[in-house]
């Protein structure tokens, strides 16, 4: 017959023991208990063990509950300095970030200012927070990947904390015809989209995109009136503001 077993420390099936990790003994083929397993308990007792295990039963189950919060918490270092370095590490293993972003995240977690500003100056001197690298880095990813002109990049680096000089010389590096060209291409890919279209209803359209990505009202008019003029739509009149 086969007997079963429990992990130590998990709960017990009712009317089991747990200092012993085995359930209730088991009735045999015939209805009588199993030989040599007495009930513990005194006599008339149903549910196999007194009230004194009960009490156990209850004692280990608190006992054996896992630690590892309490771990958690012991385990936390105290020092704010140490708590900013440890939270800056984390953040800048998944992606960089400026030195506004980390001062932000410290602040929400209640790192005292001068814990802050220790670990911040730390890291930019040596080199794990550079917003200028960030900066440029940005306006490469942002205007191949997305496609985004001047404005919209200067706008994101702004929400990001980067200063306006740092700014300025990240997107100094967009040269202006590399600009009118990703315009252009953007325009080629949403053009199809547009036919069937009136006019008028594609130039707002072809546009506002443009617009929305940051691109000046000029080159924008410039870039879709090309762009219908090799369709073979007529232009005459779009040269006014849109």
């Amino acid at each position: 017959m086969t007997r079963r077993t429990e992990w130590l420390g998990s709960p017990a099936e009712p009317g089991g023991d747990p200092e012993s990790g085995y359930g209730p003994a088991e009735p045999e083929a015939g209805g009588g208990a199993r030989p040599g397993r007495r009930s513990r308990g005194g006599a008339g007792s149903g549910s196999g063990f007194g009230e004194g295990a009960g009490r156990r039963a209850r004692s280990g189950t608190r006992s054996s509950g896992s630690p590892s919060s309490s771990r958690a918490e012991t385990g936390e270092p105290r020092d704010p300095v140490e708590q900013a370095r440890n939270i800056c590490l984390r953040l800048l293993t998944g992606s960089p970030r400026t030195r506004k972003q980390l001062a932000d995240a410290l602040r929400k977690r209640e790192i005292p200012d001068e814990a802050a500003e220790e670990v911040l100056a730390r890291f930019v001197d040596v080199g794990l927070i550079d917003d200028a690298a960030f900066a440029g880095a940005w306006v490469e990813s942002r205007h191949h990947g997305r496609g985004l002109a001047r404005r919209a990049l200067v706008r994101e680096l702004r929400t990001k904390g980067v200063d306006s000089a740092v700014i300025d010389e990240a997107v100094g590096q967009l040269d202006p015809d590399q600009e009118e060209e990703t315009a252009r291409e953007l325009v080629a890919r949403k053009l199809r989209s547009t036919r069937g279209l009136d006019r008028d209803k594609r130039l707002r359209r072809l546009a506002g995109m443009l617009a929305r990505k940051g691109y000046g009202e000029g080159m924008a008019l410039r870039v879709v009136r090309q762009a219908l003029e090799e369709e073979g739509e007529d232009t005459e009149g779009l040269d006014e503001p849109f």
